[in-house]
């Protein structure tokens, strides 16, 4: 998939490149770039942040990974699947728990018989408080 994405494009699928989808596939978590930089350092460690950025940039042009807001000043980033999951995040410790509905299926379906309008991707991400931070269990 992500060898035949990039030869339209006139691109290569280097060693870095792979390294760098391949960490994002594998990871559950929500990784910024930070993140993303320390991983791949730990396998090859001359990799530059400005390859990691470069990247980044080139796998969301090939809509290969999503960016993510998350409620914070830094994004992050997830590989995209076939199945589409949404993120509900904790505003007290910034826990994100992903979930799945149906309605976002019946959204996309509205939007375009109601609005003519072709829907590409659909991106939910509900904010407040998890059950542990409105019981004052977890320090926020």
């Amino acid at each position: 998939m992500t060898v035949d994405a990039l030869r339209p494009a006139g691109r290569r699928w280097t060693g870095q490149r792979e390294l760098l989808f391949r960490l994002i596939q594998e990871n559950r978590e929500h990784l910024d770039v930070d993140s993303i930089y320390r991983l791949a350092q730990r396998e090859y460690p001359r990799l530059s942040i400005s390859t990691v950025y470069r990247t980044l940039l080139l796998l969301k042009e090939l809509n290969l990974v999503r960016e993510l807001h998350l409620e914070e000043e830094h994004h992050h980033y997830e590989a995209r699947d076939s199945g589409g999951h949404f993120h509900l995040i904790c505003k007290g410790c910034g826990q994100v728990i992903e979930f799945s509905s149906p309605l976002a299926e019946e959204l996309k379906y509205h939007v375009v018989q109601d609005k003519d309008f072709q829907v590409d991707d659909v991106q939910i991400d509900v904010t407040g408080l998890c059950r542990e931070c409105r019981a004052g269990e977890r320090p926020g």
